[in-house]
């Protein structure tokens, strides 16, 4: 998710009553596909551990980490233990527009400051209580080629 294209305001997202997927959501994989041979592998590795949540005031949040994290030795990372804990994260918050299929993020303040101020354009596909998100097309902070990503997210059932 890293680095997406941002999409251009200017339309009326549907009205919230109408948006299905209010509610909080587990993330059960994280997929990153290149675009120029399809190539997927699990961009945090086979059990990332996270959650997205969308509310009724408009209001959204994202984190999701490597389920593999390192521990630090210590309360305070040390910057190389810091790196690796940033690396292995993502995390960001703001409001969000619903549309066919389509949800874009706001954000207000992210884990990645690049991001702060930017919106963020999420293809979506609802199957009962499974939410699958893609990204944008977007470079690979890794290794510099086009993909996207491919999250998803179970409905979390009080």
């Amino acid at each position: 998710m890293e680095g997406d294209e941002t999409v251009t305001s200017g339309s009326l997202g549907k009205g919230l009553r109408d948006c299905p997927v209010l509610g909080t959501w587990r993330l059960r994989s994280y997929v990153r596909e290149r675009l120029s041979d399809g190539h997927r592998h699990n961009q945090f590795g086979d059990a990332p551990i996270g959650y997205i949540g969308y509310a009724a005031d408009g209001r959204m949040y994202a984190i999701f980490t490597r389920g593999d994290r390192i521990v630090p030795r210590d309360v305070v990372p040390t910057d190389q233990e810091g790196a690796k804990l940033l690396s292995s994260m993502v995390a960001y918050a703001g409001t969000f527009s619903f549309y066919e299929n389509v949800v874009v993020h706001h954000i207000d303040t992210s884990w990645n400051q690049a991001w702060t101020g930017t919106d963020h354009l999420r293809n979506f596909v609802l199957e009962g209580d499974t939410l699958t998100i893609t990204t944008a097309p977007y470079r690979s902070y890794l290794d510099g080629t086009m993909g996207r990503s491919i999250l998803v997210w179970n409905k979390v059932k009080k």
